[in-house]
């Protein structure tokens, strides 16, 4: 039962890009076969909740620069039992920037993604979720984080080249 309100977010994705059909089967199917799937003591992988976070003009992003992943991510991470994963994003959201302003552009589903995580390997079936926030706003980095700062989209490449990433600005430059 706990898992419904995500299988129907899930069954309303609208698919935007090849990558999304498989992810989305996946994703589903993993849900479906594992009850505990919020929970980040299933081993084999979890749902984890992301906010890519925008500016008013679409024109920047908000990164992490992952502390223990060493790279420049969304905001993100787990659901601890959570199963309304829309709040967990916001939360993570709120909690990885300090941030007071951040509002949706949508509670619906923005993208979709499955990653491995190294050193314990396991996956991460990510679902993630559109914010807009003030850049203005000062940033208070977590512990969770070497570093916060906005990006101008027409630069990400400089900071990060994962493909999930650079798949959320093609999304973002179709609103």
């Amino acid at each position: 039962m706990h898992r419904s309100q995500l299988q129907s977010m899930l069954a309303k994705y609208q698919i935007s890009c090849s990558e999304d059909e498989d992810i989305l089967r996946e994703i589903q199917d993993f849900i479906l076969k594992n009850t505990t799937c919020f929970e980040r003591s299933l081993s084999i992988g979890h749902v984890t909740g992301s906010a890519w976070v925008v500016d008013a003009a679409k024109a920047y992003t908000l990164l992490t620069h992952h502390r223990k992943l060493n790279k420049w991510l969304q905001l993100g991470g787990h659901a601890d039992g959570d199963s309304d994963i829309y709040s967990v994003a916001l939360r993570e959201a709120q909690e990885e920037s300090g941030l007071k302003s951040i509002i949706p552009i949508s509670k619906d589903i923005f993208d979709i993604d499955i990653h491995l995580i190294p050193g314990n390997p396991h996956y991460h079936y990510d679902v993630r979720f559109i914010f807009q926030a003030d850049r203005e706003e000062a940033l208070k980095i977590s512990h969770e984080s070497k570093d916060l700062a906005w990006i101008p989209l027409h630069k990400l490449e400089d900071f990060s080249n994962e493909p999930s990433v650079l798949r959320l600005r093609e999304k973002t430059k179709l609103l």
